[in-house]
């Protein structure tokens, strides 16, 4: 059995709850929860089927998903090496001879009114740094905290659907990236403003919809403002503090808070910046997390490599007939699987386009290619390795599948963790002392992520309230806000709320990605024929 002595009293960011008087987090909490709860009903809500109630969200996102890769003939598989040739810089002489191209006067409304289509500026980042910035958003403790709530509430055979559900949203992801740049704005400046809400009210203008784009884009702005807050910002804080707090043992009345407002001043340097300082930031970041990691998760998996193929064996074998006590089945082992799935990677939230329309680029597929990766590294790669780490740690039966109660689960001794610190003792009973190196890596997940979310969510303010400087400052004064808050509240309270928030965005978003993907087959054949002409040279 192993030692738990520094997670068992922080097993969320409130260790201390326990405590007579309730302290600052805990008054922080209660009074969050209830619309936390009330949130997370209404953008779940479930149809019948198979004997058992399906979010509505989850239909779309997967029979879209399916649809989109069959479309484009499976060109998350197809076009893959394309993918990384595009990321490495190996077709950029093409962007050279597009900035030839005379300026395009785009026809504006309200705020944009006097923007251009300027082919002189074709973006403010590169194609790799628009993948690190969009893959900051997307690997962060969702990969570490809500792939161990998935395992412990499906068992193994969630890791199946996890993957399949990475595989699938590659091609929505390629969909959407695409749909950014070609229906980005970019100003006199260069500066760009892009994702959803720009392809949603001209995409469907274009198409005869215009009352709908426009609708479906401020619906779409709403949420990804409260996803920036949620999903983005107070979950990876909070995960984060509970992290901290479990690795030194602290408690106390107001530790999360204080962790919190250490996180927001970090990131407040930063995002000050906007996305280029962003993009740099991230650029050195995503890597140095990833091979710490990555790192660390493939020395346990290899150093218990004898048990690995049990592993796999259990993944196949769970994902169709579970042995954990889950309500529904493998139905309910494929939703746990879906779900956490779509949180992490958000393929079919449309989030990622805003941060893949700032790539310097003038063929809009060229990026949809790279927006591909993303889900295949977050999901199929980093989601899996921590799946395997802690089946790897549950052989022997330290806590229960599918026993789970507020995002915890119980263990044989009677004690209850959930999220990060499941996962922190899967690595500390493979490697003594990892906990602190997850702290490290947790905390830079949490970081970056915060980082690019602070990003989504300014452009989708500033689609609603205009691009002044006052505007900015609003945001990212209450965006900061969120990242204390989100520090302060329970895994449950914090884990509804984002769920929901990031989940209510594919609503507004893949009803435009089912009206638009005609126009992303047209740019598809038009690289690939720019492609093919380069290389047969």
């Amino acid at each position: 059995m192993v030692t738990r002595f520094r997670f068992q009293e922080t097993s969320t960011a409130q260790g201390f709850a326990s405590s007579i008087e309730k302290g600052l987090d805990e008054k922080i909490n209660d009074a969050f929860m209830p619309f936390a709860v009330w949130w997370e009903k209404l953008i779940l809500s479930e149809v019948d089927l198979f004997g058992m109630g399906i979010p509505v969200v989850l239909i779309l996102l997967i029979l879209g998903a399916l649809f989109f890769t069959l479309y484009f003939g499976f060109v998350n598989l197809r076009h893959f090496p394309t993918a990384i040739q595009v990321v490495r810089g190996k077709f950029d002489e093409l962007e050279q001879e597009a900035k030839r191209l005379k300026p395009v006067v785009y026809e504006v409304d309200g705020n944009l009114k006097g923007t251009i289509k300027d082919e002189g500026h074709l973006g403010e980042v590169n194609h790799f740094q628009a993948l690190a910035t969009a893959v900051s958003g997307t690997v962060g403790l969702g990969n570490i905290a809500l792939v161990a709530v998935a395992i412990s509430i499906g068992g193994p055979g969630a890791t199946f659907w996890m993957i399949l559900a990475g595989l699938l949203g590659m091609s929505t992801k390629f969909v959407e990236c695409t749909l950014g740049v070609k229906y980005r704005d970019i100003d006199s400046k260069g500066t760009v403003f892009g994702g959803p809400m720009y392809y949603l009210s001209r995409g469907l203008k274009e198409k005869g919809l215009g009352l709908l784009g426009k609708f479906l884009a401020m619906v779409f702005a709403v949420l990804c403002v409260g996803a920036s807050f949620g999903g983005g910002n107070a979950f990876q804080s909070n995960q984060a503090a509970a992290q901290i707090m479990g690795s030194f043992g602290l408690s106390g009345p107001a530790t999360g808070t204080i962790i919190g407002l250490v996180f927001a001043l970090f990131s407040g340097i930063v995002i000050i910046g906007g996305i280029k300082r962003i993009a740099k930031v991230t650029e050195k970041v995503v890597p140095l997390m990833a091979i710490l990691y990555v790192g660390a998760s493939l020395f346990i998996i290899f150093s218990k490599i004898e048990l690995v193929d049990d592993v796999f064996r259990l993944i196949l074998s769970e994902a169709f007939e579970p042995v954990a006590t889950i309500s529904g089945g493998f139905v309910g082992v494929m939703i746990q699987g879906f779900r956490r799935a779509a949180f992490s990677n958000e393929a079919g939230a449309g989030s990622a386009a805003i941060a893949h329309s700032a790539v310097n680029t003038a063929y809009p597929a060229s990026e949809g290619l790279v927006g591909l990766l993303e889900p295949f590294i977050d999901t199929v790669l980093v989601c899996s390795m921590t799946a395997v780490v802690i089946i790897l740690f549950n052989m022997d039966g330290t806590f229960i599948y599918g026993n789970v109660v507020n995002g915890e689960a119980l263990f044989q001794d009677g004690s209850r963790l959930g999220g990060v610190n499941i996962t922190s003792l899967a690595f500390e009973s493979s490697i003594n002392g990892s906990s602190y190196v997850l702290m490290i890596a947790v905390c830079m997940f949490a970081f970056s992520t915060i980082l690019s979310w602070s990003y989504y969510g300014l452009q989708a303010w500033k689609y609603l309230f205009g691009r002044g400087k006052l505007t900015d400052l609003t945001y990212k004064l209450l965006f900061l806000v969120f990242t204390v808050l989100g520090a302060a509240i329970t895994l449950d309270a914090v884990i509804k709320f984002s769920d929901a928030m990031i989940l209510a965005l594919v609503f507004p978003n893949m009803i435009g990605l089912l009206i638009l993907f005609p126009k992303v087959k047209k740019e598809l054949a038009q690289y690939i024929a720019l492609i093919t002409k380069t290389v047969s040279k």
